[in-house]
């Protein structure tokens, strides 16, 4: 109220009548890109507890905001190592496969158009060693001095 006992407008219920502040949002707070409130609101609306914390939500955001960093970082260079400039998701398959800690976060969970890692059994691929290929190389390529017996005759 003012001195003179009219009410001013516009306070809506904060005191004094200076400059309304811009409302913030938490993930700004936070220093956040994932929606802190949007994600409370998921917890809240789920059930998973009869209440939830005001730390759970930014909590939560902070962990999704860091997983999804790090999985995009290696499919980009995946995608780069194929010489790709966008991300399919062969690049998210290959990616997670390859990290031992997203792999096992994500062993069950099967990437649509992602594919199989490049993997032989050892026990499938020809067999080398040291002493065949060397009488192999010799078979293959017969030295100049040896003629054929058609040439030769």
């Amino acid at each position: 109220m003012e001195p003179g006992g009219k009410i001013r407008k516009g306070a809506s219920g904060r005191k004094g009548g200076g400059p309304k502040k811009k409302p913030v949002s938490r993930s700004v707070k936070a220093g956040l890109q994932f929606p802190v409130g949007r994600i409370g609101r998921y917890l809240k609306k789920g059930r998973y507890s009869e209440r939830v914390g005001s730390g759970a939500p930014i909590y939560m955001a902070a962990v999704l905001e860091y997983l999804a960093a790090e999985v995009l970082e290696l499919a980009g260079n995946a995608a780069r190592d194929n010489k790709k400039n966008r991300i399919i998701p062969r690049h998210v398959l290959l990616a997670v496969r390859n990290d031992e800690e997203l792999g096992k976060l994500l062993a069950g969970v099967t990437i649509a158009h992602g594919g199989v890692l490049p993997n032989i059994n050892p026990v499938l691929l020809p067999k080398k060693s040291g002493r065949d290929s060397e009488e192999d190389k010799a078979a293959k390529s017969p030295s100049k001095a040896t003629k054929s017996p058609k040439k030769a005759a």
